[in-house]
């Protein structure tokens, strides 16, 4: 059974037919990777499996059980959270309050103080900051304080919606190093990604999305060698 099955699932913002039909599905400790151009329906999708936009129709199951239809917060706290695309920390409040908010649904202080070290044990940077207020760090430092919020949340699936996006090449390094750091501590992982070499290096599996459907699906390394994705996503010739 898949951690997260999506069946057929499309999406409208008013009359716009966004999601046309979308399948996919992440094993427990996969990363599987979306990748598409802009305007694709990359973030439609994560929206839509938060529950942040519904299906009208198609099923989202988690381990076999529904959660299409559930309100976001309830989503999150059945463990599918994700790390937004553009960060969106919360700017007046330190490191350590934003890290504490991605833990506002949990009543286990012990297992919340847990991984509050494991996210400073993973970004250092952010426990040399934990008083300092979001809003004054770098980009890279909020890319990893938007993970490590949602990592506080104990995700089952963690969502990763663009986290690459601005960052300069030294700290895209860090990033991709960081997600498959996660992935070896056994996390499962949905990532969306405009880099779709890194993102290619990092998942084993890939799907390519484009004007609201799948139209490609394969192993991360077959995707690599395919002449489709090579031309469209890799910038070769």
């Amino acid at each position: 059974m898949a951690m997260l099955q999506v069946n057929d699932i499309h999406s409208y913002y008013g009359n716009i037919h966004a999601l046309k039909g979308i399948s996919l599905t992440v094993d427990k400790g996969e990363i599987v990777t979306l990748i598409g151009a802009n305007g694709a329906g990359k973030t439609t999708t994560l929206k839509t499996i938060s529950g942040l936009l519904h299906p009208r129709h198609g099923t989202i199951t988690l381990e076999g059980e529904r959660i299409d239809g559930l309100r976001p917060h309830e989503i999150v706290m059945r463990g599918v959270v994700q790390a937004p695309e553009g960060r969106k920390i919360f700017g007046a409040l330190t490191v350590l309050e934003n890290l504490e908010m991605g833990a506002y649904a949990r009543t286990d202080p012990a297992a919340i103080a847990r991984d509050l070290d494991f996210v400073f044990h993973l970004f250092p940077r952010l426990a040399e900051r934990r008083n300092q207020l979001g809003g004054t760090l770098s980009g890279g430092e909020q890319q990893m304080l938007a993970i490590g919020r949602a990592l506080m949340a104990h995700p089952r699936v963690l969502m990763l919606d663009e986290p690459s996006m601005g960052l300069a090449p030294v700290l895209v390094e860090t990033i991709f190093e960081t997600i498959k750091k996660l992935n070896q501590e056994g996390t499962t992982i949905l990532l969306i990604e405009q880099n779709a070499a890194k993102a290619l290096q990092v998942a084993h599996r890939g799907y390519v999305i484009e004007t609201g459907q799948i139209v490609l699906t394969d192993s991360a390394a077959n995707l690599r060698k395919s002449e489709r994705v090579r031309k469209a996503y890799l910038g070769e010739e």
